[in-house]
């Protein structure tokens, strides 16, 4: 079944365009749209008043349907910034860690790239000491990461659900959570290729131990400007890089106080672009009303892997390692091709207007809910040329 009709607007305004890059910049659909407008409306309509209902409604409906999709159990656990890298920066100033020592950081070296810059400039500066497991082998990468953890010398642990350059799935997370503690460390897990990829990526089991980090640019389809994080109760009950809405709900402190929400509110900043929360909630309605749901759509896009690797067989990109070979399990929304050719492949590709993405060398290719096989096959005429 084809849902191209949800894309209209974006498949139209390009129409000779292949786009194969769902993963990196998720083409928008037409909900996204509406949901933009209303929040301009919104604007035009309650101007100072629109913030009672941005924080009245709109905000908690959209802590309702992270929750839903993550599968936590706790809205009240989910707050949302401009990006992932504010709350990186919320979460590194807060960890509890020895005092006069630097922040100890364990995390692999296939982070996305926020973190992975972020964490070499603090490394430079003295202000963290960073461990890094080897991601690759991937098979064994649960196990030694584990491993490092539990040698309890860490103050903030972070991990990829999904792997950005790879599409490999680090696993299950209990193990992880059992480590998590108030005190340190604390264990965050970046889902930026898991949030509405992968089917309750965060279990209520493991919520109440665990941050988790997500974000509307990808598989949420709304844009950019949606940060997410889920935030564990108890954990940083004081951050210190904070901003005015982290006492939002009471104004009334006396001058000279800091409050804190007893919330996911005690990580806000200040003041913020609402309209990626309209965008999103928009798309959220358009999903449940065509009866669309992660599974279903990770369902729809496993078939169309299936078909491109089948068409895969009679191009150069035979050749290539696939990183992440399909499973009867959960898997990324992107194929990850390893050649020495990939960034030239990458290149060939867009000359012939399909859209793909390469990461060192690894061809990154995402299927969506605006592909169908017929995209299949006019991407084997152009893989054929390369």
């Amino acid at each position: 079944m084809s849902f191209k009709h949800l894309f209209s607007r974006t498949l139209s305004a390009a129409p000779d365009r292949l786009h194969l890059a769902a993963h990196s910049h998720h083409l928008w659909p037409d909900a996204s749209r509406d949901g933009q407008l209303a929040c301009w409306e919104d604007a035009a309509r309650l101007a100072d008043a629109k913030w009672d209902r941005i924080m009245g409604e709109v905000w908690p409906a959209a802590q309702a349907e992270v929750a839903a999709e993550l599968g936590s159990g706790r809205p009240d656990a989910v707050v949302f910034a401009a990006n992932t890298h504010d709350f990186l920066v919320r979460l590194a100033a807060a960890c509890p860690r020895r005092s006069g020592q630097p922040l100890r950081v364990l995390t692999t070296d296939g982070e996305f790239h926020s973190a992975r810059r972020q964490f070499a400039r603090w490394s430079e500066s003295g202000d963290i000491v960073q461990t890094v497991v080897a991601a690759e082998p991937f098979d064994t990468l649960a196990e030694r990461f584990l491993a490092a953890a539990r040698t309890r010398e860490h103050d903030l642990i972070l991990v990829s659900q999904v792997l950005f350059g790879s599409g490999r799935l680090f696993g299950d997370l209990a193990p992880l959570a059992e480590l998590a503690d108030p005190a340190g460390p604390w264990v965050v897990v970046d889902g930026y290729h898991s949030f509405m990829a992968v089917d309750s990526p965060l279990p209520a089991a493991v919520a109440d131990k665990l941050f988790f980090l997500g974000g509307g640019y990808k598989y949420a389809m709304s844009g950019e400007g949606m940060g997410v994080m889920h935030c564990p109760p108890g954990f940083g009950p004081r951050p210190p890089v904070t901003g005015w809405y982290a006492e939002f709900a009471d104004l009334t402190l006396p001058p000279g106080m800091v409050g804190y929400a007893p919330d996911a509110m005690r990580f806000m900043g200040a003041t913020f672009d609402p309209s990626a929360l309209y965008r999103f909630l928009a798309v959220r309605r358009a999903l449940t009303d065509n009866g669309l749901t992660t599974a279903s759509i990770s369902a729809q896009v496993a078939g169309l892997h299936s078909l491109l690797l089948v068409a895969a067989r009679g191009t150069p990109l035979a050749g290539a390692k696939l990183l992440n070979p399909l499973t009867e399990g959960p898997h990324a929304r992107f194929l990850a091709f390893r050649s020495p050719d990939a960034a030239r492949w990458q290149q060939a590709l867009a000359a012939q207007n399909c859209v793909t993405d390469v990461r060192g060398d690894v061809l990154r290719i995402g299927l969506g809910l605006y592909h169908n096989p017929a995209d299949i096959d006019r991407f084997a005429v152009l893989a054929r040329q390369l």
